[in-house]
């Protein structure tokens, strides 16, 4: 190497660390104060828009309808033809071949690509009219009845993405591909919480422990500060990992660690400005307020015997239904957004003996909690919503048999239904086609499912931005229209 070009290397890594150290030390000087601000729950200004309204915790683009979001997530995709869609010609064809003109030019899996044949598979199950509306509902969820005339049943959702993963990423973040910020994320940093002692976007499991696996990103903030990250509660022991005090360390002896810990994380804050340590820094706290908030939320002993049975729960036994009334417990205490996911909807086969074990799972507690809320006079303003990432398609999956069927995966057409929070009851949105294999009426794609989520939540979906590697993202991306067909008139 000669010396000229070793000359022009120690210029250029000289540059390098000026500007490092600039970016740092300005990122220090100009930005943490207004970040520290904007992260501090207590002192934040409102992140949305000038004008606030009554009522509200933060200030939204325009009046809210709904305060709160609990969000029932089958994963694995419930099959629509046998819960919320029933299709007569479909079981009248049963066993017979589905016409080519039906499924022509529609995409599908490697699982059933090489079929030879594909045999309508009409629903084993009887459909029901109920509520004032008539909404027609399955035989196998009897608790939904109770409900029917709070639902909207839309059941012309659509999706771009065929396999789990990527369906479920794109209902969870607007996007298949991994890395961006899930809903509860987005609300999280959009609208803040009601209650400091608690997480802004909280995570329950529930479901067999082997199948299709739920990932933690599901619930991950992407590139929004970590702080907004959905935070799972266990089942068993801690509700929190670590959130008890390890043998021989009191309150008082936890309390000066996190002080001391946080000094140092302010020192290193105010000389590097890096967001993610005041992240770490909050983290620290909450988890230390939570040490007395969360004992007695998740003590379902202190539930009415009454409110028990109607969620058919025991108190210690965990459940899909346990989880519901710890949702309700949640969002009474200023949780913004809950998210249950239950697991092993997924039925390529066996679906006459698997279907009806995962509605016995999930239909009294689905109901239960619409009941339940509504009855507390919160189901005006919380938001529940109950679906999966895609349907099942109406054709056999392998061999159709007297007892037997299976279905693949179809995001081409889907059901989902909602709750509260400003969405109209007892109706039904949108059709599909008389084998339920495509949309045939008024098309949700799932932006349009997000961005009037956002909507009822007071949030216009095109505002709430995020700038990251030099454009703005959003939940919706660059699409999305808001179904005002969707939302109540009061």
């Amino acid at each position: 190497m000669n010396e000229h070009t070793f000359d022009q290397e120690e210029r250029q890594l000289t540059r390098q660390s000026l500007r490092r150290h600039f970016l740092t030390r300005t990122s220090a000087g100009l930005g943490v104060a207004a970040l520290s601000q904007l992260l501090n729950a207590q002192d934040a200004p409102p992140r949305l828009s000038p004008e606030s309204h009554p009522g509200t915790a933060t200030r939204t683009h325009f009046i809210p309808r709904a305060k709160r979001v609990i969000y029932l997530f089958m994963s694995g995709g419930p099959s629509h033809v046998d819960l919320f869609d029933p299709k007569p010609r479909l079981k009248s064809m049963h066993g017979q071949e589905m016409p080519e003109s039906v499924r022509a030019s529609r995409r599908v899996t490697t699982m059933t690509r090489t079929q030879s044949s594909f045999p309508c598979a009409g629903s084993p199950y009887k459909f029901q009219p109920h509520g004032a509306a008539g909404i027609e509902l399955s035989e196998i969820l009897p608790h939904h009845s109770r409900i029917a005339d709070h639902l909207c049943v839309v059941r012309s959702m659509w999706s771009e993405t065929i396999n789990h993963d990527p369906a479920v990423t794109l209902m969870q973040t607007g996007s298949g591909n991994a890395g961006r910020p899930c809903m509860g994320s987005w609300l999280s940093y959009g609208l803040g919480s009601e209650n400091q002692n608690l997480p802004t976007f909280i995570v329950l499991l529930s479901g067999v422990t082997f199948g299709q696996p739920v990932l933690s990103r599901y619930w991950h903030s992407g590139f929004l500060p970590s702080q907004h990250q959905g935070v799972q509660f266990r089942s068993t022991g801690d509700p929190v990992l670590f959130l008890s005090n390890p043998p021989g360390v009191n309150q008082d002896d936890r309390g000066k660690v996190i002080r001391t810990v946080n000094q140092f994380n302010q020192m290193r804050l105010k000389e590097i400005g890096d967001p993610e340590i005041e992240a770490r820094i909050q983290a620290f706290e909450l988890a230390y307020r939570m040490q007395t908030s969360v004992p007695d939320l998740i003590d379902l002993s202190t539930e009415t015997q009454e409110t028990l049975d109607l969620y058919g729960v025991q108190p210690g036994q965990t459940s899909f239904a346990a989880n519901c009334l710890l949702a309700r417990r949640l969002v009474e205490r200023g949780v913004p957004f809950v998210q249950l996911f239950h697991k092993d909807w997924d039925h390529h086969q066996n679906l006459p003996d698997k279907l009806p074990l995962l509605c016995k799972e999930t239909d009294k507690g689905s109901a239960a909690l619409v009941l339940d809320l509504h009855r507390r006079g919160l189901l005006d303003d919380t938001l529940v919503i109950w679906g999966g990432e895609f349907g099942r398609t109406s054709y056999c999956q392998g061999k159709l048999t007297a007892t037997d069927l299976g279905r693949d995966h179809h995001p081409h057409c889907f059901s989902l239904w909602m709750a509260g929070g400003g969405i109209r009851s007892g109706m039904t949105y949108g059709t599909t086609d008389e084998f339920g294999y495509t949309v045939a009426d008024k098309p949700v794609h799932v932006h349009d499912f997000q961005a009037t989520v956002l909507h009822c939540l007071g949030i216009d979906h095109t505002r709430l931005t995020f700038r990251f590697q030099g454009r703005n993202f959003r939940l919706t991306d660059v699409q999305g229209e808001v179904l005002r067909d969707l939302l109540s008139h009061v």
